[in-house]
């Protein structure tokens, strides 16, 4: 799946709202930018992401099947 064909899955259903699958996102669009990318932008690129990431946090806890159902 490239990046063009998740984004149109996130848009069907209805998971713009859902932080998570937007990183997905952004990961997919990063791997296939790997090669046009020096090391240190990459790296800096991803570790951007990882950080988004980790923000996330635990906020869905007690929420698991109205997130994730």
């Amino acid at each position: 799946m490239n990046s063009d064909e998740l984004a149109r899955y996130i848009e069907n259903i209805n998971g713009i709202s859902k932080p998570w699958l937007l990183i997905q996102l952004r990961l997919k669009k990063l791997e296939e930018r790997r090669d046009s990318l020096a090391d240190s932008e990459y790296i800096a690129t991803l570790a951007e992401i990882h950080q988004d990431m980790m923000n996330l946090g635990e906020w869905w806890l007690g929420r698991e099947d109205e997130v994730f159902g």
